[in-house]
């Protein structure tokens, strides 16, 4: 059975708290969201604002392969706004739970269903696809839910749509529900998940079981408040998990990371490490009991390939590590130690991650060199000199002195704050010396306070395309984004060098 994917993240997932999105905004993310093969795209809501028009008409102008939808209420003004910006297809909605009639529109249920209704006819009569919504139906009564759906279905709808709107659904009900709709309307079902229990992709897998036909998700999850269903945790868990059929989607898994990403760096809105699919940690391992089986046979602590979504495999050294993972981490530089140096390696990393810190690539290199007796297996890269300057009316000046394998250089340059400058006066360095230079540059806060700590990290890439990563962590945001800057470029050189010379040998 093909699940049909229908994207939000331009809708109700800019409607995250702290996210808004520009017209070009939008448009690049509505490409990424094509090329990643959504079915629809929900490009907004077009009575909010002109920016927003603006937005939608640019979406709708690019010619994308998938479907383009517009949110409206059940007005006409709504859905004449969506009209002005070349929709075709529509997504109207009214509330219908008591809650909500009570509280929020004031209205009987007679009028809802009235104006659910007048929205149908009048969309259809402009000539518009029209798929409907009933906000709040998980807490609707049931039987004045199907009369809605039945009613909706006879004024012309050709979708209906299943909200679960503050996450209040289990699996079990959303099933039943959706079952209603399906026997009440005939039509198409759709359904809408949030995540404020945590079972927005429960719930929408469920609904699916039940003959729901097309899900409403965004990249990674975001929305109001806890989120709506993440459309990469449901692909993947359709295609790859077992049920009495088999669903398919038309989403390029091989994307799913890159598109994650991309949308996370746009809206601005981070994805926790531990996140299903896309986040840092889902294919990253550190216990050695989960080492060795992974590097025996993937699938033992693997449910998937990390490379179907665009992923690779990593290894962390630490407290928990064991001489498989450390062995496997120093073989990717081309370093084969012995049975008992590979021991004192890892007496050395235990005693390290005892003391509660973080054994970066490059650290882990400097302690095989010292064990090893390989004096070339340390840092090749050290900062031996740095300040930055700022003050009002001025642009961030910085001045970089770096050590690059016994030699001294020096780099000054301007930026837009003193990260920025920093790192140019870096790059200005190792771009000519080493040509690496910054790929990706990520900051979180990782604790409150006066003496809050921040997290930094950099992805570099040197001119023969090779990447890595490092990460760094301090008080001192523009400290501790050099450290990392530094320690990036010191591990993609030493896996440069280590390997060159190994294919020499």
């Amino acid at each position: 059975m093909k699940v049909r994917i229908f994207d939000t993240t331009l809708r109700d997932g800019e409607q995250t708290p702290g996210v808004a999105l520009a017209p070009e905004q939008k448009l690049n993310i509505a490409k990424k969201l094509d090329a990643l093969g959504v079915d629809a795209i929900e490009a907004g809501f077009p009575i909010i604002s002109d920016g927003e028009k603006q937005g939608i008409k640019m979406v709708v102008n690019t010619n994308l392969r998938a479907e383009i939808c517009g949110l409206a209420r059940t007005d006409k003004k709504d859905i004449d706004a969506a009209i002005d910006c070349g929709l075709k297809y529509i997504h109207t909605f009214i509330a219908t739970s008591d809650i909500h009639l009570k509280y929020k529109l004031k209205l009987t249920r007679e009028q809802v269903l009235e104006k659910a209704i007048e929205a149908v006819e009048y969309g259809k009569s402009r000539g518009l696809q029209v798929e409907f919504s009933a906000e709040d139906a998980t807490r609707t009564d049931r039987e004045f839910l199907k009369k809605v759906f039945s009613q909706v279905a006879k004024a012309g709808a050709d979708r209906i749509d299943i909200p679960d709107t503050v996450g209040y659904s289990t699996p079990a009900y959303i099933a039943e529900i959706t079952k209603d709709a399906i026997q009440a309307s005939k039509l198409p079902i759709s359904v809408h998940c949030h995540n404020d229990f945590g079972l927005a992709v429960a719930n929408s897998i469920s609904g699916i079981q039940a003959g729901a036909q097309c899900a409403h998700v965004t990249i990674n999850g975001i929305g109001e408040r806890a989120g709506n269903a993440s459309l990469e945790e449901l692909v993947m868990a359709l295609q790859c998990l077992q049920f009495d059929k088999k669903f398919e989607t038309n989403i390029n898994t091989k994307l799913l990371y890159e598109t994650s990403r991309y949308v996370s760096s746009v809206v601005g809105v981070h994805v926790q490490p531990n996140k299903a699919i896309v986040g840092e940690n889902a294919f990253g391992h550190e216990s050695g009991i989960h080492t060795h089986g992974v590097l025996s046979n993937p699938l033992t602590y693997e449910p998937i390939s990390p490379e179907l979504v665009g992923r690779t495999r990593w290894f962390q050294v630490g407290k928990h590590a064991g001489a498989h993972g450390v062995s496997a981490m120093l073989e990717e530089y081309g370093i084969q130690p012995t049975k008992e140096q590979t021991r004192e390696i890892l007496e050395r990393i235990k005693k390290i991650g005892d003391q509660g810190k973080h054994v970066t690539d490059v650290e882990l290199l400097a302690i095989a060199g010292e064990v090893m007796q390989q004096p070339s297996l340390k840092r090749l890269v050290h900062l031996t000199g740095f300040s930055v300057s700022t003050g009002i009316g001025n642009m961030p000046y910085a001045f970089v002195k770096l050590n690059i394998e016994g030699k001294d250089f020096i780099g000054t340059d301007y930026g837009v704050g003193p990260v920025d400058a920093s790192i140019n006066a870096i790059q200005k360095i190792t771009g000519e010396i080493a040509k690496v230079r910054i790929k990706d540059y990520k900051l979180d806060s990782i604790s409150g306070g006066s003496d809050a700590l921040c997290e930094v990290t950099i992805k570099v890439e040197d001119v023969y395309g090779n990447l890595a990563s490092a990460k760094s962590i301090g008080e001192d945001i523009v400290i501790t984004s050099v450290q990392a800057m530094i320690d990036g470029i010191n591990r993609i050189m030493l896996k440069k060098i280590l390997k060159q010379k190994n294919l020499g040998n």
